[in-house]
């Protein structure tokens, strides 16, 4: 069974599960070896795979709480942002940077290459992941709406169209051409067009 046994808990899971998100952050997926994560959580492999059955169960267990982490980050900036614009642009560089990063990367390709063998990860993938983001976003819309920043009929499709403007050539042509991950000044041109598209359609302001 390849997703992580999340039933067991304590002290030394995580302990693992840091050191195998110190590990895989650093590494990639392909890079990181079992011997290392054992090495850099202080434990045993006996201990290490008492807990996961393998290298994958680990990842999956990691990008689970990663994916987790980065939507309570993406809240947390959007709850202090003052207008809308300022909000989405928030969500929208931490969402890109980390499907941009070396580990979400990983995420995104292991999850497409075991999901017909395992249907189980991308279905675990997308619920700690893509859907999680989805509902945060939803969750900012209707606040903003109910202040009157935003005007928005079908919040489901307009967090997805969100999502998708903020990936807008960046994340294909990574993909599918082996680009260079993305400097600062690119993420923030893709964004910032990302916020303005958006606004036009959903601001509360718009003709």
């Amino acid at each position: 069974m390849i997703v992580a046994q999340t039933a067991r808990t304590g002290r030394k899971f995580e302990q693992v599960v840091e050191g195998a998100r110190a590990v895989f952050m650093r590494d990639g997926f392909e890079g990181a070896s079992v011997d290392e994560i054992a090495r850099v959580s202080r434990v045993s492999k006996a201990t290490l795979y008492s807990y996961f059955a393998d290298k994958r169960a680990m990842f999956f267990e990691v990008a689970r709480a990663e994916c987790h982490r980065q939507a309570d980050e993406c809240v947390k900036m959007i709850g202090t942002a003052r207008s809308a614009p300022e909000a989405l642009r928030s969500a929208g560089h931490d969402l890109l940077r980390f499907l941009t990063s070396e580990f979400g990367l990983s995420v995104f390709r292991i999850c497409v290459a075991e999901s017909d063998r395992f249907p189980e990860l991308g279905q675990q993938f997308y619920r700690s992941g893509p859907a999680m983001v989805r509902d945060r976003l939803i969750g900012y819309f209707e606040s903003a709406m109910a202040r009157g920043e935003l005007v928005i009929d079908d919040v489901e499709l307009a967090a997805d169209q969100f999502a998708e403007l903020c990936k807008a050539d960046i994340f294909p042509r990574i993909l599918f051409c082996g680009a260079c991950r993305p400097g600062e000044a690119e993420i923030g041109r893709v964004v910032d067009g990302a916020v303005e598209t958006f606004m036009a359609r959903y601001g509360a302001s718009r003709a």
